[in-house]
């Protein structure tokens, strides 16, 4: 070999024996590496805000399970489970086994919520499922699981916004004001209503079935409804309000002009109040979580001498299946647990407080559900509901035995506890677009925080707007089973978290430790899988869409723009706060 170093006027020439650099493998392999990345605990804790730069720390145990009871309980008891009581066009009712259903749904979260309260103790840190996820399986499935998390909250709004219109048009209805069907009916809801209630009138006339194919599938369904039992005079009266909505609303450009107002009002009220700050929001879902609650007891109370045995008879007329699809719709009823681990950066003592909130209050609202659901099935028979009053199932159970007053009082306790299931769901998902943002998954608009107030003010803006639009145009049965499947698949995930955690990080500190870890997150998920087994395979499609349009937005932004990715943990104090 020459001692000299080669001409720069020599030429190399690439022997065969030489090979190429490996280039595209060693790429390849970094971006695997750098979708997979995971932030550390210390990470994390470093990425929280000083006092007086982020979020204010105000909030105590207390805070959290009355946060948690608000966020529990109210469409789900006061709406859902009219749905999984008598089921629905295709999934059978659980009848007055709906107990157990709440009982198995109970249990499934009951897994979960250890882990969460292990999880949330050792990471108190805004973004829930987000967060713990980041810090277990990395970025990649971190952003799928906030993707999803925006599907939960924002969607399951939706959902709890329109069941709040219905109650607050009985409520006004019991003081004898009548607002027009156009404007308490959203769009969707109407459109389809209409088709089978003037499909229904044909066949009264003495139209046949051939007649209303041009129905799309009401024919279909008006069938469906006359073998069980039901007449066409009952289907056409269980969807005169939506004939009504679209026969009686002023036209524009010759579309009828129908949407949900109440819905939308609420929705306005609820982003002005987060908006104002955390211990305002806490507060006043303070006042309602106590108002609520005695609703309930009242209606359990009353409820009592109106029970009748038979009514229990056939407890389970669908047998497990109905149960089972019972427990996957009442799983709406106990979203709001989760959202507890949301503002691990507004609680003053997260480690010791976070747990107390977390299963403190999924273990009362439980009992809560056990009770008011027997009471329910007791009082009524299924061939009381119909497809049009079985989302206010408690009124209708009061106003079956001629309880009006009763009735409307139970509506007033629905707006209530609808209310404060809004400020606790839409807290969650504002606090996940607050993390993501500070993560730099998100624009960064998204972690700025209000000088005054306190409060990621553009998220809860925009999730507003969000909640708002959809809840105006959309109905809620859809909107509840995708909130469904993509809480389970949520739960999952944390109870994979948890035994990956003691893994890698045996010896860090815990708050809470979940007792016989592998036994509970392995029961955990699988409760969720068979939960997740009652849905529709419609609901699986839509969700997996929605995945795979989240994949594209992180490929095309959030991998690029990802904090971790550029070697930054910390958003600079300027960056966080709107000054």
């Amino acid at each position: 070999m020459s001692p000299f170093p080669p001409s720069p006027h020599v030429r190399y020439t690439r022997r065969a024996s030489d090979k190429p650099p490996r280039i595209h493998g060693e790429l390849f392999m970094n971006f695997i590496k750098n979708i997979f990345r995971r932030k550390t605990i210390g990470d994390m804790l470093a990425g929280v805000s000083q006092d007086g730069q982020g979020l204010r720390r105000v909030l105590t145990a207390r805070d959290l399970v009355l946060l948690g009871i608000g966020g529990i309980i109210g469409a789900g008891i006061f709406a859902t489970v009219g749905t999984a009581t008598v089921g629905d066009t295709v999934r059978p009712g659980a009848g007055p086994a709906i107990t157990i259903s709440f009982i198995i749904t109970g249990v499934a979260c009951g897994f979960t919520a250890l882990c969460y309260a292990e999880l949330s103790s050792m990471v108190p840190v805004s973004g829930s499922a987000y967060t713990y996820v980041y810090l277990t399986m990395g970025e990649f499935i971190a952003w799928i699981i906030g993707w999803d998390l925006m599907l939960e909250y924002a969607i399951g709004n939706v959902a709890i916004a329109i069941s709040w219109a219905g109650y607050f048009k009985e409520l006004l209805r019991g003081f004898g004001i009548t607002i027009p069907a156009w404007l308490v009916t959203d769009f969707r809801s109407a459109l389809h209503g209409d088709t089978i209630y003037n499909a229904a009138q044909l066949l009264m006339s003495g139209a046949s079935i051939d007649h209303i194919a041009t129905f799309n599938n009401a024919g279909a369904y008006i069938a469906e409804q006359v073998a069980g039992g039901s007449t066409l005079e009952k289907i056409a009266l269980g969807f005169k309000n939506a004939h009504d909505a679209i026969a009686l609303s002023p036209k524009l450009f010759g579309m009828p002009i129908v949407f949900n107002l109440p819905a939308v009002c609420i929705v306005a009220l609820v982003t002005t109040v987060l908006y104002r700050g955390i211990r305002e929001s806490a507060r006043f879902n303070t006042i309602m979580v106590i108002l609520k609650l005695m609703v309930l007891a009242f209606f359990v109370l009353v409820g009592c001498f109106y029970v009748k045995p038979d009514n229990w008879t056939p407890f389970m007329p669908n047998g497990w299946s109905g149960i089972q699809a019972g427990a996957a719709i009442v799983f709406f009823a106990y979203l709001g647990f989760d959202a507890v681990s949301t503002v691990a950066e507004e609680t003053v003592n997260p480690r010791r407080d976070l747990p107390i909130g977390i299963i403190g209050s999924l273990v009362i609202c439980t009992v809560i559900y056990v009770v008011v659901a027997a009471v329910l099935t007791g009082m009524i028979p299924l061939t009381a509901f119909n497809q049009s009053n079985k989302a206010e199932p408690l009124t209708v159970a009061m106003s079956f035995h001629r309880l009006d007053w009763a009735a409307g009082f139970i509506a007033l306790g629905s707006v209530v506890a609808h209310t404060a299931v809004l400020i606790v769901q839409q807290t969650g998902q504002t606090r996940i677009f607050y993390s993501m943002g500070r993560d730099g998954l998100l624009p960064r608009s998204f972690a700025k925080v209000h000088p005054r107030f306190r409060t990621p003010h553009v998220n809860i803006l925009v999730t507003g707007v969000f909640v708002g639009f959809f809840a105006a145009f959309t109905s809620i049965d859809e909107m509840v089973d995708l909130t469904n499947v993509g809480t389970l698949f949520a739960f999952m995930l944390v109870c994979i978290g948890v035994i990956i955690l003691r893994k890698i990080e045996p010896d860090r500190e815990r708050g809470f430790r979940v007792p016989f870890v592998l036994g509970v997150a392995l029961a955990g998920i699988v409760m969720c899988v068979y939960l997740m087994a009652g849905l529709p395979a419609v609901t699986f499609i839509r969700f997996f869409i929605w995945l795979a349009v989240g994949s594209v937005f992180y490929f095309s932004y959030g991998y690029w723009n990802s904090r971790r990715r550029q070697g930054k943990v910390v958003m600079p104090p300027d960056e966080l706060s709107d000054h």
